[in-house]
This record gives C-alpha cells, structure tokens and sequence, in this order.
C-alpha cells in the first residue's frame, strides 16, 4: 500500500476502472509499473485477474472483498486531505446512491455506534479488553 501509484491505482478501481488500458490511460503510469502493482495487488488477494467471458484474450481486474475493505481507509484519506490541505471537496464527490447525498465524515465509533474523539481512546492488552457479554478476551478464549 505504500508504494508510489498504490492509492492512485485503488481510487481507480474503486471508480469503476477495470481493464490495464483504462488505468494506463487515466493516471498516465508506466505500462511496466501498472502491470507490477496490479500484480501485487492480485498476490496480495487486493485484486483478482478474470478473463472476459466474451473475449479471453481481454483481462479485467477486480477488487476483492479484501480490497473493497479499504473503501473506509480511503474516504477518510479523502476526507482528511480535503479539510487539512485543500480546505474544499474533492470532485466528483461521493454520495449515496439512494439519495444522492455526501456521505458523512469516517468517524471512530465506540461498540453502541457513538462518535469516539482522541480523549476517548486508549490501547489496551487483550486480558483488559471487555466483549459483547462482560467476558474479557483471555476468558472468551478458554
């Protein structure tokens, strides 16, 4: 995820881009840097490579379940950049699609879904950590 390209590729596939020309063509990459990070991705079960029923000549690349895990991660990126550095939204903004409304800020939230804020947080070990029925970690595990 750390690698130069890496973010730009995902914000791609999330927007629907699926086939090598595509990303090529949109981020202006290197045919030999976008064939190796979509090949890490799809090692790393981020992206799967699928042949097209019509044509199996013609690759498709798509997230995985894994990969769409990171939508979370990545609209909090958005986000953070658009309120520290660019001080305005990014376009085109994401909606809902129910209602065509922006979604709501990421937040951290607590088990009964209320907004958690840095002085609500604290690590702890796992003995410590208390589960769904009042049983710490250590004891669910026994």
């Amino acid at each position: 995820m750390g690698e130069r390209w890496a973010f730009l590729i995902l914000r791609a596939a999330f927007n629907g881009l699926q086939h090598f020309e595509e990303f090529q063509s949109e981020l202006g990459i290197a045919r030999n840097i976008l064939a190796n990070r979509l090949a890490r991705f799809v090692e790393h079960g981020i992206m799967e490579r699928q042949s097209l029923p019509e044509d199996r000549r013609k690759i498709q690349y798509c997230l995985t379940e894994k990969g769409h895990a990171l939508l979370p991660t990545m609209v909090a990126l958005r986000q953070w950049g658009e309120r520290w550095e660019t001080g305005v939204p990014a376009f085109p903004i994401l909606v809902d699609s129910r209602d065509n409304r922006p979604v709501q800020q990421v937040a951290v939230l607590s088990h009964d879904g209320r907004v958690l804020a840095k002085g609500d947080l604290h690590w702890a070990l796992p003995g410590d950590v208390v589960t769904g029925g009042g049983a710490d970690i250590a004891h669910a595990a026994e």
